[in-house]
């Protein structure tokens, strides 16, 4: 009688048991449902946007929708850029290093005064031709480097163009660049991550190096020969001759043209990642921004994130770099930063191309 009861016992325990299991994989199940169908659309944008526009995740977002949904989210979600090119004749080179100067914040403060207290101020380094400073935001943190003359800054190219790319730190030994960080899109033919080849048009010390067509956001990015950052939708070879483009690379979006914001509609088309990102002040101080992401309770940035703090720091104009695993700061070639790559290993990636700033 014991036996058969003990039996009994074990039999409604594993009853139990698998009611259980069944109970905890129904609610998963239907919890996955309501995340990816129900009337919330705050995760299926977020979804959406953050693996279209990656190189490695697409294939996720195709998995749960159709082609048509995720055209709508996608045009739910953008950055409406500024629609004007860099006007050059606003960015005049002054002596920024001035210890009686009266700066007119904190974050100004921060860029242009001389023998900072580096704990009171969180600078991460100091040097005669740069300063970098520790980012910290709501979910991000990261290093924002300034440097002081434009006219040391070239682009970096994989030495192995069409090829293969290389790692930034590769890159800015080759070149002794002191301090780096990652440039424009490149060509990821079934997400290779080989980097070969930059997209759009590619200039290096006054020599073109690339000209592809290039229909996106964004476009040309680089300094011409007064050192001004200069932002231009119109991607060609033809128009950065106009220009007087010496270093540039192609990439997007544009943040900030002439002072003024694009505007972010829904969360920007291109959700949280790590980011990289470019801007120049009216004084012609350069700022080189770099996020941090892909962790808990660190996921990196969004469009709006870049805006505010190339904002906060001055910027006139500021654009948007290659992101996610690419975006990576090299000092005396080796990373400062933390990227993860698609499989959580805390590694970067080949890339074509960067800026780097060269004695």
């Amino acid at each position: 009688m014991a036996k058969h009861m003990e039996r009994k016992e074990k039999r409604k325990l594993r009853s139990r048991i698998f009611t259980i299991i069944i109970s905890l994989f129904l609610i998963g199940v239907l919890s996955v449902a309501f995340l990816l169908y129900g009337p919330y659309s705050g995760f299926r944008d977020w979804l959406i946007t953050v693996g279209m526009t990656s190189m490695t995740h697409q294939w996720i977002p195709k998995l749960f929708y159709s082609d048509k949904t995720i055209e709508e989210v996608m045009a739910n979600n953008r950055v409406d850029e500024i629609k004007e090119d860099t006007n050059t004749n606003e960015i005049k080179k002054e002596e920024v290093v001035v210890p009686e100067k009266q700066y007119k914040d904190e974050y100004e403060k921060q860029i242009l005064a001389p023998n900072l207290d580096k704990d009171k101020y969180d600078i991460y380094k100091d040097d005669k031709d740069y300063r970098i400073i520790n980012i910290k935001g709501k979910g991000y943190t990261g290093y924002l480097a300034v440097v002081y003359d434009a006219s040391k800054i070239r682009t970096l190219v994989t030495s192995r163009l069409g090829v293969t790319g290389q790692y930034l730190t590769t890159m800015a030994k080759n070149n002794k660049a002191k301090i780096a960080i990652n440039g424009g899109k490149f060509y990821d033919p079934k997400y290779s991550s080989n980097g070969a080849t930059p997209r759009g048009v590619t200039y290096v010390n006054g020599k073109c190096v690339t000209s592809y067509p290039y229909r996106s956001t964004g476009g040309i990015i680089g300094f011409n020969k007064d050192d001004v950052l200069v932002l231009s939708s119109t991607c060609t070879k033809t128009n950065a001759e106009r220009l007087k483009i010496r270093d540039c690379v192609t990439c997007g979006p544009f943040l900030i043209v002439n002072g003024k914001a694009s505007k972010v509609v829904g969360n920007g088309g291109w959700g949280v990642a790590p980011r990289t990102a470019i801007g120049q002040r009216k004084d012609g101080v350069v700022l080189w921004l770099v996020i941090d992401g892909r962790q808990i309770g660190r996921q990196g940035a969004d469009m709006d994130d870049l805006i505010e703090v190339m904002q906060r720091y001055g910027a006139e104009n500021a654009a948007n770099l290659d992101g996610g695993t690419s975006s990576v700061m090299a000092v005396d070639g080796e990373l400062i930063n933390d990227p993860i790559d698609s499989t959580g290993a805390h590694k970067t990636r080949f890339i074509a191309t960067g800026f780097g700033l060269i004695d």
